[in-house]
């Protein structure tokens, strides 16, 4: 298959991928309604910035390992569910003095753009989805013979195109109306998105208990 083709084909599949909710868009959502645009634009890299990862991974031939040693992929993903489960219970502890106004969002204290975007890059790249998506994209959809520079070319696109995407949604919600309505939920909406994470946390540590 040549380049292009191809490469509108790992365009069109990564699109419908990294458009469906996960834990990426939990956090970038978190982020953007309760630190604003700069944190979550943060974020928004590091999560891009984990799509290279799992291309760094699947060229390597570490893919092709996680694939064939099933105890590794579990170890894998039950660590995915400790941090997704950690940052689930730091949303839940949000309590009815979290910021319930615009006004009061505003004087909360705003985390590091460091620190976001390490959870972001942390997100994505412990991410068990993901690293499925990327075994499948390089064993069935990426011909082996296509040469490693344009593999390459893919995955800088597929990183690119993910940041681009959760910085689009990051200014989305926080404009003031979307932002402002999400805030008024108050500590409820922290609440909801740490029950989110806690739940794709215990989906991921069934899917991988139930292998063994």
């Amino acid at each position: 298959m040549s380049f292009w083709p191809e490469f509108l084909l790992v365009a069109s599949v990564h699109f419908v991928a990294v458009a469906s909710p996960g834990p990426d868009f939990a956090i970038v959502l978190r982020y953007a309604v309760r630190y604003g645009v700069k944190v979550a634009v943060s974020a928004s890299i590091g999560i891009g910035l984990g799509i290279l990862l799992h291309v760094a991974y699947s060229l390597l031939g570490i893919g092709l390992l996680l694939q064939t040693t099933p105890w590794l992929f579990q170890l894998f993903s039950a660590c995915a569910a400790a941090y997704l489960a950690y940052i689930g219970i730091q949303a839940l502890r949000s309590g009815p003095g979290a910021a319930t106004s615009q006004e009061q969002a505003d004087k909360t204290p705003v985390i590091g753009l460091w620190q976001s975007f390490r959870t972001g890059l942390l997100t994505n790249g412990l991410n068990p989805k993901a690293t499925l998506f990327f075994l499948a994209l390089f064993a069935v959809i990426i011909s082996p013979e296509t040469p490693t520079s344009f593999k390459i070319i893919y995955g800088v696109y597929m990183a690119v195109a993910t940041a681009l995407w959760f910085c689009l949604l990051s200014f989305v919600l926080t404009r003031q109306k979307i932002r402002s309505f999400l805030l008024n939920q108050g500590y409820w909406f922290d609440r909801l998105m740490g029950v989110v994470l806690l739940a794709l946390a215990m989906h991921l540590l069934y899917s991988a208990l139930k292998t063994i």
